[in-house]
Order: structure tokens, then sequence, then C-alpha cells
């Protein structure tokens, strides 16, 4: 950094980082838990099935971030659909079939897939 122009074009990359952070409390937002256990089982695969398949459906609305491990290591690969307004789904041993059915069952058309929801979650 030499001159004033170099902090400012340092500060706007810093305030453009910022708001990628920011999440819409009013957005859907899934969440992969990418802790060991989650990478043992498939995690890797889970998350670039759900990178692929939101652009395939036109949903750029939609916020992807990842966790460690929640603790349910017996239902990995786990995912959490977190829809505004609506209590949290974490979904169990999520492979890419299963994420193009989340999606389209759930994300889009509002619908929970039971059978799939880790218990006690």
């Amino acid at each position: 950094m030499k001159s004033l122009d170099d902090l400012a074009k340092i500060r706007e990359k810093a305030q453009q980082k910022m708001r990628l952070l920011d999440v819409d409390e009013s957005s859907t937002r899934i969440v992969v838990c990418m802790g060991t256990c989650g990478l043992a089982a498939g995690a890797r695969e889970t998350l670039q099935a759900i990178m692929e398949e939101l652009p395939r459906r036109n949903r750029e609305d939609v916020i992807v971030t990842q966790t460690a491990c929640v603790g349910k290591c017996a239902y990995e690969p786990i995912i959490d659909v977190i829809v505004s307004g609506q209590a949290p789904v974490r979904y169990g041993h999520v492979n890419p079939e299963r994420v193009r059915q989340i999606i389209d069952r759930h994300v889009i058309n509002g619908h929970v897939i039971a059978e799939w929801v880790v218990p006690g979650s």
C-alpha cells in the first residue's frame, strides 16, 4: 500500500466480502455438514450436487453454507434446509439423488420429505 487510493481499494474489497457474508433472513439457506464424519460419508458429493442443481433450477436466491459436525454422525451426509418463517429441517443420508428431490420437493414446492428427516432434530 503506497497511497490513499490503494487503501480505498483494500477497503472496498473488504466491504464486498462482508456483503457476501451478510445472510438475508428472508432467504432460503441450505447448510451442509462438512465435519470429518460428513466428508467420509460423502458430503463433498452432496455439496457438489447442490451447487449444480440450484443453477439448473434457476435458484440463485438460495444461500449455501457449510458447518462442522452436528453430532448426528450416523445420519451423515446431513443438510439443513432453512426457509424463512419455517422451522429448519435436517435431512440425513443425503446423496446427489436426494439433493435433486429435496430441492424440487422442499426448496421449490415447500413439501418436507418426512421420511428423510433426522429424528430428534
